[in-house]
């Protein structure tokens, strides 16, 4: 079937473009999932026409990886709640960055393998230990059919996909709450530029063709613990730029190994994966007001000046004046957060919101790039309620409109509402943009209890005159301002 070659190419090419129409798609909330669906669509015939390839083996062992992962994702799909899709994005992300350091080994093992196959070196699978002796020093790439680029490529898709996957699963961790926010000790960023160098500098022996089993070994031990290293330090609060920056990883690890292999769906997916990954990062940390290089080597939220001493007293209001205070006011500004998340209260909140609008009040949802532990986790939820588009706003459009806002609801955000980060040099988040919610006429802020952020620290906008504190569960209290606005309309 002298026709087959050219029919896998073009299965691979109809994959590649929906790949890129899914992306696309995924741009806008009205059509993002329809964009998810094309993309799985254009997964799944790059699945299927990889199986007719000529050389392909081990149908039968790769079919039942194939179908137990399948099984896997849709059982954990359809179980975890929407608090915990942050982490599972973490988790998958980081598989795909640990498939492409898996793709890496094996074929860094096996050019080891045949190019002391050609030079007479007997006994050479990794399996036996003796072959674990044999002198690194001896260059392969002159006795393999490999170019110095494909080498090279290899060699950095393996690293980064590597980095990706152990960076992923401490991130994870953190989001779980199996790990401490951050976990810092004296000189850690010499110690993580050490692991880096010593990284390179294999990687580097290993791109020039020189090799052996345990170098390759030392080359993927460094690299994950390079990895887990980058990762420890972070802050919660800074998971955000955390998940896009291992996604741009894992895509750009992917396009390079997909290079080694030939394959083009792979160089194509990885590379629209990572530069989508790497636009996203970029507008993450400018969302934090922090750089690309702080976000690699840097300790997020690390600060050792004492902060600034919060004066005042939180100020407690029931639901029915809060009611009534919005139900009188002409502008009302909605500020969801993780909060609400938990509480899984978007369906209330957009309830209340909709009680407000047909009182002539005019309602505004605002999001700050940041908000939640993912990018897009508000707009997510909010789009899951059922709440119209052109009535949410992103972060610069909403801020010129606070001064002139009567109420503005907070629901479970803190760091990104607070004024600290203009007022505080000290404070850990000083610099990063914020809602500017405080510039509001009145400020109601739904919160479960007096304790601090995800950040850990004490927010100045709780202490303030104009904001008054409804305590309480999410749902809880948008439930009770849902019933309070009931009354006042029976």
């Amino acid at each position: 079937m002298i026709w087959l070659p050219s029919l896998i190419k073009a299965c691979y090419f109809l994959a590649a473009l929906l790949f890129i129409l899914g992306l696309k798609r995924m741009s806008s909330p009205r059509t993002a999932r329809g964009g998810i669906v094309w993309a799985g669509y254009g997964m799944l015939v790059a699945v299927l026409a990889t199986f007719f390839l000529p050389d392909m083996h081990n149908r039968g062992l790769i079919i039942a990886a194939v179908l137990i992962g399948v099984g896997a994702a849709w059982w954990s799909g359809k179980r975890v709640a929407m608090t915990a899709m942050p982490q599972m994005v973490a988790l998958y992300n980081g598989m795909g960055g640990g498939a492409a350091a898996a793709i890496g080994a094996v074929e860094l093992i096996g050019y080891v393998r045949h190019g002391l196959l050609a030079q007479g070196i007997p006994d050479t699978s990794p399996l036996r230990p003796e072959a674990w002796a044999i002198d690194a020093l001896h260059p392969i790439v002159t006795v393999v059919a490999l170019s110095p680029i494909e080498l090279a490529l290899g060699v950095l898709g393996a690293l980064i996909g590597a980095v990706s996957f152990s960076g992923s699963l401490i991130a994870f961790s953190k989001l779980q709450g199996w790990l401490d926010k951050r976990f810092v000790f004296p000189a850690q960023r010499a110690v993580n530029l050490l692991l880096l160098a010593a990284t390179v500098v294999i990687g580097i022996l290993l791109a020039s063709g020189y090799a052996s089993y345990l170098l390759i070994a030392a080359f993927f031990v460094l690299a994950l613990l390079f990895g887990l290293m980058m990762t420890l330090p972070i802050g919660g609060a800074d998971m955000p730029v955390v998940i896009s920056l291992y996604n741009a990883f894992t895509g750009l690890a992917v396009a390079f190994e997909g290079f080694v292999l030939g394959n083009e769906t792979m160089i194509i997916a990885g590379t629209v994966v990572g530069a989508a990954g790497t636009l996203l990062t970029q507008l993450m940390a400018k969302a934090m007001n922090r750089s690309i290089g702080n976000v690699l080597f840097g300790s997020f939220g690390a600060s050792g000046a004492e902060a600034q001493a919060i004066d005042g007293a939180q100020k407690p209001i029931d639901a029915a004046d809060a009611a009534v205070m919005m139900a009188y006011a002409e502008r009302v500004v909605i500020v969801p957060g993780y909060g609400m998340a938990v509480a899984q209260a978007q369906h209330k909140v957009w309830e209340f919101a909709q009680l407000l609008i047909k009182r002539g009040v005019k309602v505004k949802f605002a999001i700050h790039p940041v908000a939640g532990r993912m990018p897009g986790h508000m707009n997510v939820l909010l789009a899951e309620a059922g709440v119209p588009y052109d009535l949410i706003a992103d972060m610069d459009e909403i801020n010129p409109e606070f001064p002139a806002t009567d109420v503005a609801l907070v629901i479970g955000a803190n760091d990104v509402v607070n004024p600290l980060a203009k007022t505080d040099p000290a404070s850990p988040i000083y610099g990063m943009p914020i809602l500017d919610v405080s510039n509001a006429k009145h400020v109601i802020v739904v919160k479960r209890g007096k304790g601090t952020g995800f950040a850990g620290i004490e927010n100045a906008l709780f202490y303030a005159d104009n904001t008054r504190m409804l305590y309480g569960d999410g749902q809880a209290a948008a439930g009770e301002l849902v019933s309070e606005l009931k009354s006042m309309d029976a």
